[in-house]
């Protein structure tokens, strides 16, 4: 069993880790707001545990085995923000925090059955893969607001980039995870769309149709 603190190192790493480079004990020290010798002290334990590749001034990747437990965490944390969202009514713009909390919970049987409940979603509320039990993150068919034409239908997945006043702004307008959604118009001069949204008509800027995220679909429901 690992800490919560090697399970935050982890997930760093896999998040700062791109196509299998190693990364810097300064750019993990950046992430986590902690100072490089405090990481080097973990990088040496994760790395005796056999959980990250380390190398002292060549940085940090992950081993399978260390891949595969971040994984486990960013699973957990995106199945609790989806439930915080879909099923308790918290904004989107207040999950992260708790959900950072309650994805150090050990209990497999629990995640499996939180993600049976939830109907094995595929994306949390921000729009990002949630990955399988195996580990396996499924390539997403999404699209922009911005990239409809007129007519299209799609079901809103996510946000692209959560600022809070967006996230704020969806909330206000009782705009979920999980709606269906019709482009009614296009205005060429502003970029605004008029959409169709539970039952009732609403303008969208420019801005936030370069922000909301939807799995489009054909058909007349």
């Amino acid at each position: 069993m690992n800490s919560q603190s090697e399970e935050d190192y982890l997930k760093a790493v896999y998040h700062l880790q791109k196509e299998n480079k190693s990364v810097s004990t300064n750019a993990i020290a950046s992430y986590l707001e902690m100072k490089p010798s405090s990481v080097s002290d973990m990088l040496k334990k994760l790395a005796d545990k056999k959980l990250i590749y380390y190398k002292k001034y060549k940085g940090s990747s992950l081993t399978k085995k260390g891949k595969l437990i971040a994984l486990s965490i960013i699973r957990k944390h995106r199945l609790w923000e989806t439930f915080l969202v879909d099923k308790l009514g918290f904004g989107w713009g207040h999950v992260h925090n708790i959900a950072e909390q309650l994805e150090h919970i050990d209990s497999e049987e629990l995640i499996d059955k939180l993600d049976a409940f939830l109907q094995f979603p595929k994306y949390d509320p921000h729009g990002d893969p949630i990955p399988g039990k195996d580990g396996v993150i499924e390539a997403l068919n999404q699209k922009l607001l911005i990239e409809l034409q007129k007519s299209d239908k799609g079901i809103i997945t996510g946000v692209k980039k959560g600022t809070p006043s967006l996230l704020n702004y969806l909330d206000k307008e009782k705009i979920k995870l999980g709606d269906s959604i019709k482009v009614l118009e296009i205005r060429e001069f502003d970029g605004s769309f008029l959409i169709l949204i539970n039952e009732k008509k609403i303008m969208l800027s420019e801005k936030i149709c370069q922000n909301l995220l939807l799995e489009t679909y054909d058909g007349d429901n």
